[in-house]
């Protein structure tokens, strides 16, 4: 009997429990659905990434309808607008191009108009330490380290850093002549923005030491001075020069305050009167 009743009330709860999911799946097929139609633009994007100093064809753009009320001031509509004028920034596949990522109609394509006025683009030979085991990319930020012995003594060795944030337009391989075999070699290269005067100072550290490339945050805009390191401070067998000083003085020689000695006193008490007197030897 008890048997009876437990399968007469599962049989209830899954008749009520079918019968209301019937009921809200009929219901929701009778809710009338509303269409909103947003107006659209179109807007032309990247076909796929593209990399700095891209000339942009036909096959790299593609026009996709965008929300008319959210597309970005300076967006074109006409692939037309942009074939052939090249990219001073990266773009990523479906981004929209904007004329802060462009180089002028009469710049070309190419590295040129990626180089602001007042820098130049130069190229210095890697390895793979050297380049940070390949993170050196474009648009990455570098202090350069220069390692030079300038009086061919190996005591004066001196590594130092001589260029920070300093920022990488270009990396890859190029093919060079051996010049004892005449045959190709790959040499990585990497081309970095600096000023003639930071130009020449790299110029100066590849070709008569060594130079070694060392990553930075990008949000990290310090460049806090070195004084550079030679073997013996290293080795912990000499010790490091202390920083120099400077002292903000009209004259020649630093002003150094001298203060008098304190006098020696002695308290004396005399009934509630108290008195300071100096205190002298015989």
């Amino acid at each position: 009997m008890a048997r009876m009743r437990v399968f007469i009330v599962l049989a209830l709860a899954i008749a009520a429990g079918g019968t209301f999911a019937f009921g809200t799946y009929r219901y929701m097929q009778n809710v009338p659905t509303q269409t909103v139609n947003v107006p659209t633009s179109a807007v032309v994007v990247a076909a796929a990434d593209l990399q700095l100093g891209a000339e942009l064809r036909a096959e790299d753009l593609r026009v996709i309808q965008w929300p008319a009320g959210a597309v970005p001031a300076g967006a074109f509509a006409k692939p037309e607008e942009l074939v052939g004028r090249g990219l001073i920034q990266p773009v990523a596949a479906n981004e929209l191009f904007l004329p802060g990522k462009l180089a002028s109609k009469e710049a070309g394509a190419g590295l040129p108009p990626v180089i602001a006025p007042g820098f130049r683009a130069l190229s210095v030979r890697v390895n793979d330490v050297i380049g940070v085991a390949g993170y050196v990319l474009p648009g990455t930020r570098v202090d350069v380290v220069a390692t030079v012995n300038p009086t061919q003594q190996a005591t004066d060795i001196t590594s130092k850093v001589i260029l920070t944030n300093v920022l990488v337009l270009a990396s890859g391989t190029k093919i060079e002549r051996d010049a004892k075999d005449n045959k190709p070699v790959s040499v990585n290269v990497v081309t970095m923005l600096v000023n003639p005067d930071e130009a020449e100072r790299l110029t100066l550290a590849s070709t008569e030491g060594k130079i070694q490339l060392a990553l930075r945050n990008p949000m990290d805009q310090t460049a806090p001075p070195t004084r550079g390191i030679k073997p013996a401070v290293l080795m912990g067998s000499a010790v490091a020069a202390a920083p120099v000083r400077r002292v903000a003085s009209n004259s020649s020689a630093p002003r150094v305050e001298t203060r008098p000695a304190p006098v020696p006193t002695v308290e004396i008490i005399r009934g509630d009167k108290r008195a300071q007197e100096v205190a002298t030897q015989e």
